[in-house]
């Protein structure tokens, strides 16, 4: 059976996780898994609810179960359940028990920690420009909290994916190039 690396990338809002994930994918040719949250927001006739970061980590997971049938030895996540539950914490208060039970069940080969060196952009699904730092050290806690592999990614530019790319071939050198 193939081993392939599923390789999430998290962090606050507007840390380029999305442009980074796809350009992991195209680097290795291979697959990545969008952020389900957005599509799942533009279509919504109403505020987001507690519920709803349940019915969107369902969906996070079964596009990434679809898309790892198609990836070659990696596929990388825009975004996975551990930025469900920072979010749902920092906004509600509470995690669902089903979410933290799939964290600590969870198979990553590595999550990279998008820092907040970038410059917010505006988007109407961006909620706090103003709390990065205090998101950024969730997510620190939360990736420590579950014991889970994590590299944090920093630059500008082509800075930012030469700094992932170190990180992920230290994965399996050989694999690489």
């Amino acid at each position: 059976m193939r081993k392939i690396h599923k390789i999430a990338i998290v962090g606050p809002e507007s840390t380029g996780k999305s442009l980074l994930s796809e350009q992991l994918s195209n680097h290795y040719n291979t697959a990545w898994v969008p952020e389900v949250a957005r599509d799942y927001l533009h279509k919504l006739n109403r505020p987001y609810t507690f519920d709803d970061l349940s019915v969107i980590a369902k969906l996070q997971l079964k596009e990434e179960e679809r898309l790892s049938k198609t990836a070659k030895h990696f596929l990388f996540c825009d975004t996975n359940l551990i930025v469900i539950k920072v979010w749902s914490d920092f906004k509600y208060g509470r995690t669902e028990k089903w979410i933290v039970d799939a964290i600590q069940k969870s198979d990553y080969s590595l999550h990279l920690l998008t820092d907040i060196d970038l410059p917010w952009e505006d988007d109407p699904l961006r909620e706090h420009p103003h709390f990065r730092s205090q998101l950024f050290e969730l997510y620190l806690q939360e990736l420590n909290s579950f014991g889970l592999e994590y590299q944090t990614v920093r630059g500008i530019g082509e800075d930012r994916i030469k700094n992932a790319l170190n990180h992920i071939e230290k994965l399996e050198p050989n694999l690489i190039r």
